[in-house]
């Protein structure tokens, strides 16, 4: 009797635009170490059709991610959220399973496991980088960690930034410092920026000047492409120990991947992914 042909699976990423997304890559690389015959697509939705898409298409997979914009919009969809999802009202990973479709937060995940591999901690003092989808998830992972927060921004991002402190306070009952991105004078033990500012193609731009930079420890700039942002090169001329948004990137896939499919992978298999996926985003 010969040996049974497995199901192939299906998977895909949500979201609007997604032109220059590298998750098929990732995904495809992880799947081939974990011997999980699937595809992995992209499906473009606007904001607006994404009910439509969902009762369509992505109820019927095996599971999918979310990106911009639906991350938030995806949640009275599905059927549970888990408690981080929940907690940040954020959702960047669904399973689906026996018809029921379950929220998760992978993200905050893929940031824990990329900083801790650089050896990058939460616990001092923490200077995060916009106010964002990804720096809420930052602030949140932050207050958790028992850090000394400093949020900056933008003066248009004022109001926000107080209403995610008041937000803080309710859930964590955790308070943060605010102040102006252009008014960074002192030094903290780590910077997270969770802007887009550097990412291609203005890749000459930074968030924070050189000198706002050197006064700190560690830098973790989310942004991946490319993977020297100017925030990173200043950080790198300072002596600074720095890490870029890949290894999350790849992080918070292998935990997607985990949820689907019940896989392992070795921090080997993760540098492996990671380094590959540098060398495609460097041929794109």
């Amino acid at each position: 009797m010969g040996i049974p042909l497995r199901e192939k699976k299906h998977f895909a990423l949500v979201g609007c635009p997604l032109g220059h997304s590298i998750s098929p890559f990732i995904h495809y690389e992880l799947q081939k170490r974990a011997g999980i015959i699937a595809e992995y697509e992209l499906i473009e939705a606007e904001k607006s059709g994404l009910k439509e898409c969902f009762d369509k298409r992505l109820s019927a997979l095996d599971g999918f991610n979310v990106t911009i914009p639906h991350k938030t919009d995806i949640i009275p969809l599905l059927d549970s959220v888990s408690k981080r999802a929940e907690l940040f009202g954020s959702v960047n990973t669904v399973a689906v399973k026996d018809g029921k479709t379950k929220g998760c937060n992978t993200d905050c995940t893929g940031f824990l496991r990329a900083l801790g591999g650089a050896e990058l901690d939460l616990r001092g003092s923490v200077l995060i980088l916009g106010c964002g989808g990804v720096s809420r998830m930052f602030l949140y992972e932050s207050a958790i960690a028992g850090a000394d927060i400093t949020l900056a921004v933008r003066d248009s991002g004022r109001l926000k930034a107080e209403s995610l402190r008041n937000e803080l306070k309710s859930k964590l009952n955790c308070d943060f410092k605010i102040t102006a991105l252009d008014k960074v004078n002192e030094g903290y033990d780590l910077i997270i920026n969770g802007t887009p500012v550097g990412m291609y193609p203005d890749t000459e731009n930074s968030p924070l000047s050189e000198n706002a930079v050197r006064l700190s420890s560690a830098v973790f700039d989310a942004i991946y492409n490319p993977c020297e942002t100017q925030l990173i090169k200043y950080a790198k001329r300072n002596s600074l120990k720095y890490l870029n948004g890949l290894s999350m990137l790849v992080w918070q896939a292998a935990a997607a991947e985990e949820i689907w499919n019940d896989t392992e992978f070795s921090g080997g298999e993760i540098d492996e992914v990671i380094r590959l996926s540098e060398e495609y985003l460097k041929n794109e």
